[in-house]
């Protein structure tokens, strides 16, 4: 029976994608850049293979920051600084909220059945900023950041860190939810801990990287659980 559920933030309970295109774009047009769709589209992917690398071990959180906006700037031959394109963009990435569809109700249907608790690898000051917008505390034991915690998912480390600040934590009763394969998935294998991988888009699963369960819906996340019981 699951008592324990690890929560993934960005595009699990709030939207990146969005919140991403609409910082990116008064980033750009603060720094003079006009933000076409095609430059908004090429950050994305470059953001995140960034984010990749650090899964990976292979670069820093500070290097993502700045990296990502290097190569774009580098591709585009645009005359700016990328370190100043990326504290405007956290600066703006931190305001507002976007829900994930039925993200809101699922967390008042959960709150008072399990204990919830978030975990994230965004930065710190972008999460928390996003995290008190969408007043998301109330529906939540602790939030684990991974900037706090000081290692990334999917790093095993990362979900000992976590269990240890989980009063009565028991594996067997836990699961994680999350979008990335990459992060939350390998993540909760290498933790030891049931994994459900939320795939709104339906993509397929080319990985070698397998999930005990799969929802397209958050809605039916409830009844899954329900039958795990």
């Amino acid at each position: 029976m699951i008592h324990t559920i690890l929560l993934d933030l960005d595009n699990t309970l709030l939207d990146f994608n969005k919140a991403e295109c609409i910082a990116l774009t008064g980033t750009l047009k603060q720094l003079g850049i006009d933000p076409k769709e095609h430059i908004l589209k090429r950050y994305s992917e470059l953001n995140l293979a960034q984010w990749k690398l650090l899964e990976q071990g292979k670069i820093s959180r500070n290097e993502v920051k700045i990296r990502r906006y290097r190569l774009l700037f580098d591709e585009y031959k645009i005359d700016c600084s990328a370190k100043e394109a990326a504290r405007i963009y956290e600066n703006l990435l931190g305001m507002g909220h976007y829900f994930m569809d039925g993200a809101k109700e699922l967390l008042k249907e959960l709150k008072d059945t399990y204990s919830l608790y978030i975990v994230t690898n965004g930065t710190k000051s972008v999460q928390t900023g996003r995290i008190k917008s969408a007043a998301l505390e109330k529906y939540f034991q602790d939030i684990f950041i991974s900037e706090d915690i000081g290692f990334n998912k999917p790093s095993r480390e990362f979900f000992e860190q976590c269990f240890d600040k989980i009063p009565g934590f028991e594996k067997e009763s836990t699961v994680i939810v999350g979008d990335s394969l990459t992060s939350d998935i390998l993540g909760g294998i290498n933790a030891g801990i049931k994994t459900i991988w939320f795939n709104p888009e339906r993509r397929e699963n080319t990985s070698d990287i397998l999930p005990d369960y799969e929802i397209a819906f958050l809605g039916e996340l409830i009844p899954l659980l329900d039958a795990l019981k």
